[in-house]
């Protein structure tokens, strides 16, 4: 027998009451708490001891349960038979989680909702074609700063070396992941003033085998092209004029003529020494209509930024390490070259770095590769940049490449253009063609932009806006699935982005404080 507690308290104070009947009503209620409690407990060894009404204690039913037709116990109970589809059925119990995409591929971490393990792999998922509208191996991560998207992506990066997945970082304006180059074995080039290292985004990648040399050289023609229009539309801020177009291509194809008579490396210097002589630049374009030289002025002051400028040494000289195809990583350190609010340097040097790094990734014959393009947010106020970043996303599959573009918020998808311009519709079409998003927590001001690029539904949306830290909502080709990212200990000191966050103060700096 269970005891019971008795208790006593007021149930209805009229209205109108004057104070004297209040204080009336008070005193009742108190002599009855008092009488409550005395008949409740009894002094048994100097315990307090609750008694209990046997009418509150006395069970409603027996244990067979309530008897009668209306307890649905006879087996008289008949339902109508209806036949629906499963996809209907997933709405009932118990069809409320996902099954997941699968064993196979990297641990990612737990799914919240299926309390099961989730792992993923965009090589996997596109050669298997078991996943309808999973169309390219590119992935999105966005992610608000302390969310942990650097570690997730970093995670990937690591455990895809496992599977014999090579990764590539051309752009690392941190340095963060100089650490997790080397804890591989990989291979890290740092560039930056006072710094020896170089590339030359020039240089020609390696010829494949089963492509004749007259279509591989107009295909590396047609990139340096792409490229030195891109750095100039950056730099000028503007598309460039006909006969500019047409100057580039003049003076490209002269550099390339006597650098091939003399066996040296096509460098940038020498296309701006071109832009920058008129007698050599209307030499090579005789029978052009204009003037060239003139038209050609805004064009070779563009270029000579990285010749001459601030990112003089970096870009327009041979290159002083060569693309090892069998390193497990590599990266390119950007970090020495600061970050102001005016990037368009650091932004030049990400696109130089990228370039190298892309043309010695042409071999298609190269197997299955990471490229991370970290803090990818920069390159979206350039559409430039964004217009050459597409079009080499369009080979990812041909050249078993899988993109990882990293970003803070959806709507610096947004901060391309407005809405119907040549760079929103770049930036649409990279996310268009990422078959997986991963979003992790987003401000509250960001999640109508994020539910409207992404097509989310109103409880996704609430679920962006409430993530805790490691939790993402991963939207994979129409299916949805909360993650929560496990790290082991070695990765969470490997990762670890906050180190001078917790740092401790010199105690030098403390003194100096005191003494101020």
């Amino acid at each position: 027998m269970r005891d019971q507690r008795v208790s006593a308290s007021p149930l209805f104070t009229p209205p109108h009451v004057g104070r004297r009947q209040r204080r009336a009503v008070r005193r009742q209620l108190a002599a009855a708490r008092t009488r409550s409690r005395a008949t409740a407990t009894s002094s048994r060894d100097g315990r307090r001891v609750l008694r209990s009404d046997p009418q509150l204690l006395a069970a409603p039913y027996p244990p067979a349960g309530r008897p009668g037709s209306a307890s649905a116990r006879a087996g008289d109970l008949r339902l109508p038979g209806h036949r629906i589809t499963t996809h209907v059925a997933a709405g009932v119990y118990p069809f409320l989680a996902e099954g997941g995409l699968g064993a196979d591929g990297l641990y990612i971490g737990r799914d919240v909702h299926a309390e099961a393990a989730f792992c993923f792999d965009p090589f996997r998922l596109y050669t298997a074609a078991t996943l309808d509208g999973f169309t390219n191996p590119n992935m999105l991560l966005a992610g608000v700063i302390g969310t942990g998207k650097s570690a997730l992506a970093k995670s990937v990066a690591l455990r895809s070396v496992a599977f014999g997945y090579r990764v590539y970082v051309p752009c690392d304006p941190k340095g963060e992941w100089t650490p997790v180059a080397h804890a591989l074995g990989g291979a890290t080039i740092a560039l930056g003033p006072g710094l020896p290292g170089r590339l030359n985004p020039l240089d020609a990648p390696p010829r494949p085998g089963h492509i004749p040399p007259a279509a591989w050289a107009g295909e590396v023609r047609k990139r340096r092209l792409l490229l030195l229009g891109s750095l100039a539309r950056t730099v000028l801020a503007r598309d460039l004029q006909p006969m500019e177009h047409t100057a580039i291509d003049i003076a490209l194809d002269t550099v390339v003529t006597a650098a091939a008579h003399r066996n040296e490396p096509v460098l940038l210097g020498d296309i701006d020494h071109i832009l920058n002589t008129p007698e050599l630049l209307t030499a090579g374009a005789p029978g052009v209509a204009g003037d060239l030289a003139h038209a050609a002025r805004d064009l070779a002051h563009a270029l000579r930024r990285l010749v001459h400028g601030d990112l003089a040494g970096l870009f327009d000289a041979p290159s002083t390490t060569t693309f090892d195809p069998t390193a497990p990583m590599l990266t390119i350190d950007l970090s020495r070259l600061g970050g102001t609010s005016e990037d368009t340097a650091l932004v030049l040097a990400m696109t130089c770095a990228a370039a190298w790094t892309e043309s010695a990734l042409a071999d298609p014959a190269g197997g299955q590769r990471w490229i991370v393009y970290d803090e990818a947010w920069r390159l979206m106020r350039h559409h430039a940049l964004l217009e050459r970043m597409q079009a080499h996303w369009k080979l990812s599959r041909g050249l078993g490449i899988a993109n990882l573009m990293v970003i803070h918020r959806l709507s610096d998808l947004l901060a391309a253009g407005d809405a119907g311009s040549r760079g929103r519709a770049l930036a649409e079409g990279l996310l268009a063609d990422c078959s997986t998003r991963v979003i992790y927590r987003q401000e509250t001001d960001q999640l109508t932009a994020a539910a409207t690029l992404l097509g989310l539904t109103s409880t996704e949306t609430h679920a962006v806006g409430a993530l805790s830290r490691g939790r993402g909502l991963w939207k994979i080709a129409g299916r949805s699935f909360i993650t929560q990212h496990l790290l082991h200990a070695h990765e969470a000191d490997l990762f670890n982005t906050d180190t001078r966050m917790h740092t401790p103060p010199r105690q030098d700096a403390a003194n100096d404080r005191k003494l101020s």
